[in-house]
């Protein structure tokens, strides 16, 4: 069963993601946070299979965090989530860290097949 972060500071936003992802059955921690996020991520040694991440967030944004992120693990596989055009491009120059960047508002679908593909990814 794989194992997935999110982090998202938008409380509605982190909850619809992780109730849609654990419908495919994976073990959901959240983060409200990036700092949170990168602090979850340390303690358990990046025991992850992925990462997803909104790319604007306050304390630590989605960026930074999949920076420190893929210095840190870089075994762990990195989805940003973003509602903003201007954000989308800022992750254009991680594309060699990150698998894909799934734009908001998307639907229940749209984001478990955006972690089944990164998690595909991750197998092969």
């Amino acid at each position: 069963m794989p194992k997935i972060l999110i982090a998202d500071d938008e409380d509605s936003m982190r909850q619809l993601v992780a109730r849609a992802i654990a419908m495919d059955g994976h073990e959901i921690v959240t983060a409200e946070d990036g700092a949170e996020a990168l602090e979850i991520l340390t303690r358990e040694n990046g025991a992850f299979d992925l990462l997803l991440t909104d790319i604007q967030m306050p304390v630590m944004d989605g960026i930074a965090l999949a920076l420190s992120a893929a210095r840190d693990f870089p075994d762990l596989t990195i989805l940003l989530m973003t509602g903003f055009a201007d954000q989308r491009e800022r992750a254009s120059n991680l594309n060699a860290l990150v698998h894909d960047v799934v734009t908001k508002p998307f639907s229940v679908a749209d984001i478990r097949t955006a972690v089944a593909d990164a998690l595909a990814a991750k197998k092969t």
